[in-house]
């Protein structure tokens, strides 16, 4: 019998080795190389990178030097645009080939038409010395609902564990329309907002200052090629349209949240900001990562059921959350989660936003929802974790927190596995700062 082409692909990786130094432990070996975008010191326009340990390679630099040419890239012009969406809407057979390339350029004895690594060298900057942007022109961002341990959680908070659950949460991935314009990459601060709010129900509401700052622990994808107005993405090609992925929190003002989301659900209280991480995770590069999904029960309608691969949908990645107040020397972990438990996986989640025949286009991007775990220290929210504010977290510079205060600042993080290697995402990274007066407020 031959060896299935998924455990070649493993055994591939594993051995691989690179050039470039970097241990064990970094989240960008070039078993990864992940694209983001980023602008150097001194540079008048932003260009597309791809990160290999503790480096950049300017592809718009690559491009230039010719060696970035081939049958479904052309001649490499895509990577000097300012954003990765034209690039992201050329396919996976580009997206492929571009990854065949770049492994080359950086693996040991690779590239025969270089004579030496220190070609490279006028197209390698360090990470450190570089401003990471948004990878891609958002258009469209969307919240999905997608891990069952969360849902039940918060519906158990506001319903009883009778009633945790909605009627529809097993048959259809949970959504929402976020808002674009408020997508901001890791490094970038977050105001606490204001708001309208009824803290006490007893009495009118009233405009007054979030309360309860909380997180979302999140994983989200990029759309690659999109599909026509009227025509549906399916199971069978969902694959075909998403690019890659980054860490996500979609930060959440939960008091303000609360009074608004009946009947229409989220607005106010998550449209003050979602962070991401800036490097794009390829879906290549987790291949080898793909596991079992949760066993989903009532069976889903056949359109969200599996074709192809129907037992490898879901991915393992450890995730991990550390909160830091502004009194810390370090920061603390707050939660260690994991991607495999998310219910609803990424193909449905896209299957079922196109279902109605919208048009999904490159550069759009849908968040999982938060990600929690089975036990307290893998739940991805502080509504969670301090079980709406009645387990108070004790931080080691003698305070608590029930929810986030002013000048904390929050670090998701996460990585897959392998054999002597990580597929990592780096940081996605915020503070909290605090609010603008009220000018409402005798």
């Amino acid at each position: 019998m031959s060896e299935s082409p998924l455990k070649k692909q493993k055994t591939m990786s594993t051995i691989m080795n690179s050039w470039v130094s970097y241990d064990e432990e970094s989240h960008f070996p070039i078993q990864n190389l992940p694209y983001g975008v980023f602008a150097a010191k001194g540079a008048e326009t932003d260009h597309i990178g791809v990160a290999i340990g503790n480096q950049v390679l300017d592809l718009h630099w690559a491009a230039g030097a010719g060696l970035l040419k081939g049958k479904h890239i052309g001649d490499g012009k895509v990577f000097q645009q300012t954003v990765l969406n034209d690039f992201m809407a050329l396919g996976k057979a580009a997206w492929s080939e571009t990854r065949a390339l770049l492994t080359d350029l950086f693996k040991e004895g690779g590239n025969a038409a270089l004579k030496d690594h220190t070609e490279l060298s006028s197209g390698l900057l360090n990470q450190s010395d570089v401003e990471m942007r948004l990878p891609a022109r958002i258009g469209d961002y969307t919240d999905f609902y997608s891990s069952r341990y969360h849902a039940t959680n918060l519906g158990t908070m506001f319903r009883g564990p009778d009633n945790a659950l909605q009627p529809n949460w097993t048959w259809i991935p949970i959504g929402y329309h976020g808002r674009a314009s408020s997508v901001v990459v890791s490094g970038t601060d977050i105001r606490r907002p204001n708001g309208q709010l009824r803290p006490d129900v007893t009495k009118d509401p009233v405009y007054d200052t979030c309360k309860l700052m909380d997180i979302e622990l999140e994983v989200g994808f990029f759309v690659g090629p999109g599909n026509e107005l009227g025509t549906p993405i399916t199971m069978e090609n969902a694959h075909e349209h998403i690019f890659g992925m980054t860490i996500c929190n979609d930060w959440s003002a939960r008091d303000i949240q609360k009074w608004e989301y009946i009947p229409l659900g989220p607005f106010g209280g998550k449209n003050l900001g979602t962070s991401i991480s800036p490097w794009i995770v390829t879906m290549e590069a987790l291949e080898d990562f793909r596991i079992v999904n949760q066993k989903q029960e009532p069976p889903c309608l056949p359109y969200l059921n599996e074709v192809v691969d129907k037992d490898l949908t879901c991915y393992d990645i450890n995730l991990e959350v550390t909160l830091q107040s502004d009194k810390m020397d370090e920061p603390m972990t707050i939660s260690n989660s994991n991607t495999k438990y998310l219910y609803w996986n990424f193909k449905q989640q896209l299957v079922q936003h196109s279902v109605t025949g919208c048009n999904m286009r490159p550069g759009d991007f849908l968040a999982s929802g938060t990600i929690s775990g089975p036990t307290n220290k893998e739940y991805g929210s502080m509504i969670e974790i301090c079980w709406k504010g009645t387990k108070p977290l004790d931080l080691p510079d003698n305070t608590q927190r029930k929810f986030l205060k002013d000048h904390d600042t929050v670090n998701m993080t996460g990585f897959a596995q392998g054999k002597g290697y990580r597929v990592g995402f780096g940081d996605c990274k915020g503070k909290i700062i605090p609010a603008n007066p009220n000018p409402y407020k005798k």
